[in-house]
């Protein structure tokens, strides 16, 4: 390694394949032995002077922290699609660029969605639950029945690449493909797909609701009492978007209530300690915010976050940057 390569820290080690592009060309502190917070961070940065920092939810930029960053950080590459843990607008303030990993995660989180959809659907989580216990005896002809997927009406909220493409796989199941989005896609992206101009005007038509679009901590929730009382009674929801789109209150009364056979999610208002009520729910199937988990996707993230650094070491547009 020269002594030119650009220098940069990490808030949690990255998978092999990212490490060993780390060692071969950068100059780089090695991996720390756990996900760093973000005073551990700021120590390191302060200790490094690192030309780029890659960081992850588990070390928030906000305010006074990254009015803390030293002058020598021109970059902030977070490992994640989400920015929420960044103060966006106050690091382009200082000149630091922004970028995230996009895209890369587009497969394996609707994949998720496609597990989430059949597990809640078929009772995955109570089943497993009896077979643990030993199961012991055979089920009744009417005894703990499921929902069949195919043919179903899928209601996707947010239509953005991952919405198409678990729409390319909901297909499969010859679903119906229901969507509101901000705006109508053109006929190509639909693929026959059914839009709605409001989330009301669909929910009443939707079998199974998958959302897909950002939310903030701070923004009232989509799915409420309300919204909840729109779909058929005996409907599935599934999330593994933000935790902050459902007011989890109203998930609970309606999955007691029946008025959602079951639901599937991968993120909660509390991460990672996700209300206790919740967890005792038998017709919910949880994960643990584990959309992107896969080897091949958490390395395509890594792999990306550097392009952006050596796109901004070489003066180059970056990949993936963020505005604000």
């Amino acid at each position: 390694m020269t002594t030119h390569a650009p220098r940069l820290i990490r808030s949690t080690r990255l998978l092999d394949g990212v490490e060993d592009r780390i060692r071969s060309e950068f100059s780089a502190p090695p991996p720390p032995d756990h996900a760093l917070n973000t005073a551990e961070l700021l120590e390191l940065a302060h200790a490094y002077q690192p030309f780029a920092m890659l960081v992850t939810h588990t070390s928030p930029l906000k305010g006074a922290d990254v009015q803390a960053l030293p002058e020598s950080v021109k970059l902030v590459a977070t490992v994640s699609v989400g920015l929420d843990h960044l103060d966006v607008p106050a690091l382009l303030a200082r000149n630091i660029a922004v970028s995230n990993t996009p895209d890369v995660l587009t497969d394996c989180n609707a994949d998720l969605t496609i597990m989430l959809i059949l597990a809640a659907s078929r009772r995955a989580a109570e089943y497993y639950t009896l077979m643990k216990a030993g199961w012991g005896r055979t089920l009744g002809m009417g005894e703990m029945l499921g929902h069949r997927v195919t043919g179903k009406r899928l209601g996707i909220v947010g239509m953005g690449r991952i919405g198409q493409a678990v729409a390319k796989r909901a297909r499969g199941f010859d679903m119906s493909i229901l969507y509101h989005n901000r705006r109508r896609l053109d006929p190509a992206e639909e693929a026959g797909a059914t839009y709605f101009d409001t989330l009301e005007d669909m929910l009443p038509h939707c079998d199974i609701l998958r959302l897909l679009m950002h939310g903030g901590p701070s923004a009232p929730p989509l799915i409420n009492a309300r919204t909840l009382s729109l779909l058929p009674r005996g409907s599935v929801l599934v999330n593994a978007a933000r935790g902050s789109l459902i007011d989890e209150d109203a998930l609970i009364a309606a999955l007691r209530s029946g008025q959602l056979f079951a639901a599937g999610l991968d993120v909660f208002r509390h991460e990672p300690n996700p209300n206790p009520e919740l967890l005792g729910l038998p017709n919910l199937f949880m994960t643990p915010h584990v959309g992107s988990a896969t080897v091949e996707t958490r390395t395509a993230m890594g792999m990306l976050a550097l392009d952006n650094v050596q796109a901004m070491v070489a003066g180059k547009p970056l990949p993936s940057g963020v505005s604000a």
